[in-house]
Parts: C-alpha cells; sequence; structure tokens
C-alpha cells in the first residue's frame, strides 16, 4: 500500500514524532522501538485495514476463501465497492487471489491479520465508561 497519494504525506509527517519518542523518554526507561520501516509498514497495514468494508471482508476471509460474488451478497455491498476493497487489501498484501476457473478466490495471507481485525471488533463492541 506504500507510495497510496492520500497517506504520502502521513509517514513523513510522524517521522519527527517518532524520532522524538525513540530519543526523549523523560528518564523513565522505555521499550526499544522496532526499526523505522518496520514501523512504516505496520502504519500501512493499519490504514489497509480502516474501513469498515475491509474489515468486514477480512472477517468473512477468516471462515473461508471466498470469490467476489461471494462477498458481495454477504456483505450487502455493490461489486465495484467489493472489487476496490479487494485491490487495497491485496496492494498491502493483506489478501490473495487465486483464479478457480472463471472466479478468483480471495484468501487472507496471515491469520495475524485477522487476529488484529477480531481484537479492534471486539474492543469497539465492548461498553466502556
Amino acid at each position: 500500500m506504500s507510495g497510496n497519494a492520500g497517506n504520502a504525506g502521513a509517514t513523513s509527517d510522524t517521522s519527527d514524532a517518532v524520532d522524538d519518542v525513540a530519543h526523549d523518554h523523560g528518564g523513565a526507561p522505555s521499550p526499544e522501538l522496532p526499526p523505522r520501516d518496520v514501523l512504516d509498514t505496520s502504519g500501512d497495514l493499519l490504514r489497509a485495514l480502516a474501513a469498515p468494508v475491509r474489515i468486514a471482508i477480512v472477517l468473512q476471509l477468516r471462515e473461508s476463501s471466498r470469490c467476489v460474488h461471494e462477498l458481495v451478497d454477504a456483505l450487502g455491498v455493490p461489486q465495484p465497492l467489493v472489487s476496490q476493497h479487494l485491490r487495497i487489501l491485496k496492494a498491502a498484501g493483506v489478501v490473495a487471489g487465486e483464479r478457480s476457473g472463471r472466479e478468483v478466490m480471495y484468501r487472507l495471507v496471515d491469520e495475524h491479520l485477522a487476529e488484529i481485525v477480531v481484537a479492534a471488533v471486539t474492543h469497539a463492541g465492548e461498553v466502556h465508561p
């Protein structure tokens, strides 16, 4: 998902803040931060997951591989919208597509991604004071 024009400034805007956190912890010990490229990739991944339709797609694919028309039926959104979101998820390395006859079957690349989405959905569904 790198190179997304809508997010192009997001990484550079935060670089100084990350550097400040890494170098100024007010005397308190802090855990070692991952390398910069890992933080950047993590941000790209979270941005790719940050849309309700994409979250719903990941939840559907957690169960099994699905083709576009199955996702359209399950989500109740137009096919072009599902295809657009699948392209974003594919570019971010979240899903992969494999041709099966006339259909492309989409699957999650890694179960960790489903865990991230399930944790976010569970947290959002909890009642917080």
